[in-house]
This record gives C-alpha cells, structure tokens and sequence, in this order.
C-alpha cells in the first residue's frame, strides 16, 4: 500500500445525498425497479452512477412504475462520493445515460429524513388515448388507440366516483402489507383534438390501479359499463370485477409533490 510520502493521492471527493427528477421512454424497459438480467430504468441510472462515483449506490425512488410506463417526474435519491459540483454530476450522468433516460434536475437533500416515497404528499399520473379512427405513428409509444367513439361526460360521471378514500381493491395489489385504502384528491378526463388525457392525483396507488381505473372507465366510455356499475365495482373489492389493465404505453407519473 502507498504511503503519503510515496505521493498517495488524497480522495478529495465530498460525500454527497442528491435527489433528483428523471424523465424516461420507459417503452423498451422491464419497468423502474432493477432485475437481475433484465433493462430497468433504476438499473441504468445505478450503472452510470457507478461509473462516476467509482462505488456502487442503490437508488431510492418515489413509484415503481411497471413494464412500458413513462414518466416526467420521477423523483430518486442516491448517496455518493463526488468530488466537482452537482451541476457537474447532472452534466456527466446525462452524457453517459441511453436516450430514453434523461436527468432534468439533480440539487442535495436539505430535508432531514427526506425519501422519496415516503416522504410524498401525493403523486400524478397522467393517460393518455387516442381516439381518431385511425391509428397514428407518432403517438403510438405514449397512448393508446381506442378507435370506438367514447362519451367522455360519462367517463367524468363515473371518474368523480372514484375521488375521497377508498378501498382500491377492486383495482390494484398493494405493493407491501394487505392495505388497499387509498385517497384520490381529483380524478378526470380532457378531450384535446383527437387526444384524451386523464389524470388522476392520490395520496398513492396500488400495483396497476391506474391502468385498471382507465380500462374500467374506457368501457363506461364505449357503453359496455354504466357508471352506476363501476359504484358497484368499488363497492365490491373484488379485483375480478374491475375491467383488465388499460395497456401501458399510455401511462405516464407526471409528478410528485413534497
């Protein structure tokens, strides 16, 4: 080992706690949370920083988004050994991460016991649909096409169902623990062109609650559902009674406030 008469070279790097907001394709992505052989967005990230900080460091994040979900607002922590600024390190991951995967801020933790997902208010998921009859290149990665006409104000009827604390169950797994109360503060659609984007805001979600909320609205929408059914469907907290998860392309976690 070399000593410091030797010229051992001082580690001058300052032990940093960052947090930061990610955007992310998550198209061609076995979703956030990293498997074993598998591309992951938490993955990428975890391998870029590893490059930079010449250590391995875990991420914590605020949603494990699934297979093919997007995002603009995800929010991760890391502690790392980091010897330039951090607007250096927000410069040198994203020279380094694949396309798909963009860092669009990073600033140190200040908050004590700050995480980033248990220290959230709320999170906004937004969907979006393409309604024209025909399908369309350019949104084919970030909706899904639903060619049959849809009555949007019954979809609004049934959504405002859905707002105020309930049990999801009819409409999603807990993540951990047997818990499926949720609180949804606002639920609705808005028809622009040809696009229809719902978006949802709830203190948190359920394992593919939102997909299966806008697969159970579409068929209230198409008129396979009634609005007083989808009462009945939560009412019910059977997850066999809800439609199947609206496909994921057309998901994205829009934020998360603090």
């Amino acid at each position: 080992m070399l000593s410091a008469e030797c010229g051992a070279e001082e580690d001058t790097r300052e032990q940093w706690q960052i947090r930061a907001l990610v955007e992310y394709d998550g198209t061609d992505y076995f979703g956030f949370q990293i498997q074993s052989g598998k591309p992951t967005i938490q993955g990428e990230l975890e391998q870029v920083l590893a490059r930079l900080a010449g250590n391995p460091s875990r991420i914590r994040y605020a949603g494990r988004t699934d297979a093919g979900v997007h995002a603009t607002g995800q929010v991760i922590m890391a502690t790392l050994a980091w010897r330039h600024s951090i607007t250096d390190l927000e410069r040198a991951w994203n020279a380094l991460l694949p396309s798909a995967i963009a860092i669009r801020q990073v600033e140190p933790v200040t908050e004590p016991g700050f995480h980033p997902r248990y220290s959230a208010r709320s999170r906004i998921y937004r969907y979006s649909v393409w309604t024209a009859r025909w399908r369309s290149p350019l949104h084919q990665r970030y909706a899904h096409h639903e060619p049959k006409p849809l009555n949007v104000a019954l979809m609004n009827e049934a959504a405002v169902l859905l707002v105020g604390a309930h049990d999801f169950a009819s409409f999603g797994q807990p993540t951990q623990g047997e818990v499926t109360i949720r609180e949804v503060h606002r639920a609705n659609w808005q028809l622009s062109g040809q696009l229809l984007v719902f978006e949802i805001e709830a203190n948190a979600f359920l394992r593919r609650m939102v997909r299966t909320i806008v697969g159970t609205l579409i068929e209230v929408g198409t008129g396979r559902q009634s609005v007083a059914g989808v009462a009945e469907i939560l009412a019910a907290r059977d997850r066999s009674t809800a439609a199947p998860p609206a496909p994921a392309c057309g998901l994205c976690l829009v934020e998360v406030k603090y």
